[in-house]
């Protein structure tokens, strides 16, 4: 069992140094296999056939697909934040820039909540501030509108916003 693990820790090793210099980082280069997302993604990519054994072997034992899925990295895409923000963003657009504008009301309020902000009313009043980038036209798509939300959240570390 000991060599099992050894192996894997310096499979793990060598899939971030080789993550580090080929400058995908843990976020990954996108591709996998079979197996899906997380470190066995990492370490053996798309490779198809019986390697997909091996990235699923990775996956499930250190747990990393469901890290990886949470947080966007490992390849796995986007956070759950940013995807979930998005998705709010295309349901809830109208009343959302409506209480942009106000600098409060629910779908701040549910926002501060998503994003693990401090205060949805100094969430608001942040917004508010930045309507004009975040909106800056009728024509602005919600995945564009939801990255520059998220851009403003993250950017102010007063609100303590937990955004990957």
């Amino acid at each position: 069992m000991k060599k099992i693990l050894a192996v894997l820790a310096g499979i793990l090793v060598a899939s971030v140094t080789l993550a580090a210099e080929t400058g995908a980082g843990l976020k990954g280069n996108g591709a996998y296999g079979a197996a899906g997302c997380g470190l066995g993604s990492l370490v053996f990519s798309n490779q198809p056939g019986a390697v997909q054994i091996f990235a699923a072997t990775t996956n499930g034992t250190f747990g990393s697909q469901t890290f990886g899925i949470t947080s966007g990295t490992s390849n796995c895409g986007s956070s759950m934040v940013a995807s979930g923000t998005k998705n709010f963003v295309d349901a809830n657009r109208e009343a959302l820039a409506k209480d942009m504008s106000r600098g409060q009301g629910e779908t701040i309020g549910a926002l501060t909540w998503m994003a693990g902000c401090k205060d949805s009313r100094e969430v608001g009043a942040r917004l508010q501030a930045s309507y004009g980038t975040i909106i800056p036209s009728e024509q602005a798509t919600s995945e564009e509108i939801a990255n520059k939300l998220l851009e403003t959240l993250k950017a102010d570390q007063a609100l303590g916003c937990k955004i990957g």
